[in-house]
């Protein structure tokens, strides 16, 4: 098969969807790898780097898809990028379809396969594909709300850690999955008082266990999220429902009676946001404020450290890109966390809560790969 690797083109994303180790991988299975000049620049992979491992380098991004069956990215497709894609395409990157449904009529559009990394599931119903970008977006999150503090960005000009005889910031994290255990660690690290809230009282456990105390876990109630969020300095956003628009935990209503200059960081914008008051910014413009109240909803927040995000990204994909380049759409049927993947086919959408999200039909994803012709 021929995979095609194009430069992403999203403000401020500096990711790649292979490294030139990856690349050689594909070939080392007997692909070919098609990667557009320039792909791997802000990830601190050049074109000589891709040439040594053996993929070709074209000039423009219409080359990469021309040239390729199989599309591996990491970022969803943006507009310019829709008219490119073909019904003979296979698409694998990041979607967040139930918050997009301009690139989801793009996609239906195309009639490509796309398939999500956010939506692939391992044999224990987790997210493989969507864990890395979870633990870098996590750490970076506590950073970015530490920086926003500081009074010369809009903050309240609070320290996150502390100094002796004035105490620390309290980080509330609304969420304990992959993300907010990461935010954890890292505001536990600086020193930073920190609450979790969670509805699974296992995974409480489990964080209570991991943490030794170093932290407080809450069962999410509206009295919990309206009590904590109020006493906060800072927010984080760490609310997940796979495929799906993230909840909104914090209303506008709440604003007015939060601390002036605290801050909420969205992790969650990608899949619609955990605030009401979301809305996506970017790594050059990443805050504004709302009734006193800084918000931080970078989209792409693993796109600030390319290099260690895409290597994380890749480690946790290839193994699926490579079953889908060796097998195409039939190594879905060999797989089923990979078809849980599957968003899109042919014109159909094929996740239940891009569907319900977008409310439009469903065709079965079990189903999906076995109609004539794909």
């Amino acid at each position: 098969m021929r995979i095609g690797v194009p430069k992403e083109i999203k403000p401020g994303e500096f990711r790649v969807g292979l490294t030139p180790a990856a690349a050689r991988e594909y070939l080392a299975h007997g692909h070919a790898v098609v990667v557009e000049t320039g792909a791997g620049d802000g990830a601190g992979y050049d074109d000589t780097a891709y040439r040594r491992a053996g993929a070709k380098i074209v000039a423009v991004a219409a080359e990469a898809y021309d040239e390729a069956d199989l599309i591996i990215k990491v970022k969803e497709p943006q507009s310019a990028e829709w008219a490119r894609l073909k019904p003979r395409h296979i698409l694998f990157t990041y979607l967040h379809l139930a918050a997009d449904p301009a690139q989801a009529a793009g996609l239906l559009a195309s009639r490509c396969a796309a398939i999500a990394y956010e939506t692939v599931t391992d044999a224990q119903g987790r997210l493989p594909l969507l864990a890395p970008m979870s633990e870098v977006a996590g750490r970076i999150a506590v950073f970015s709300a530490a920086e926003t503090l500081l009074k010369h960005n809009g903050g309240m000009g609070l320290l996150l850690c502390g100094v002796p005889g004035v105490p620390p910031a309290r980080v509330c994290i609304l969420g304990g999955g992959i993300v907010g255990a990461n935010a954890a660690r890292m505001a536990v690290g600086l020193g930073a008082e920190v609450v979790v809230i969670e509805r699974s009282v296992p995974r409480m456990r489990e964080l209570d266990d991991q943490f030794q105390g170093r932290i407080r876990t809450r069962y999410s109630t509206l009295d919990a999220i309206e009590e904590e969020i109020l006493a906060a300095d800072v927010v984080i956003g760490a609310a997940l429902v796979a495929g799906a628009a993230a909840p909104k935990l914090v209303r506008r209503s709440h604003l007015a009676r939060m601390k002036r200059g605290s801050v909420l960081v969205d992790v969650a914008i990608d899949q619609g946001g955990c605030f009401e008051t979301s809305h996506p910014t970017t790594h050059a413009e990443p805050t504004y404020v709302v009734d006193g109240v800084v918000h931080y909803c970078v989209a792409n927040m693993p796109g600030a450290a390319p290099r260690t995000a895409s290597e994380a990204l890749v480690h946790a994909t290839l193994p699926y890109g490579l079953a889908l380049a060796d097998h195409g759409l039939d190594a879905l049927k060999h797989d089923r966390g990979l078809a849980h993947g599957l968003n899109v086919l042919d014109g159909d959408i094929t996740h239940p809560a891009v569907a319900q999200a977008l409310r439009r039909p469903l065709l079965d994803p079990f189903k999906a790969w076995t109609r004539e012709g794909s």
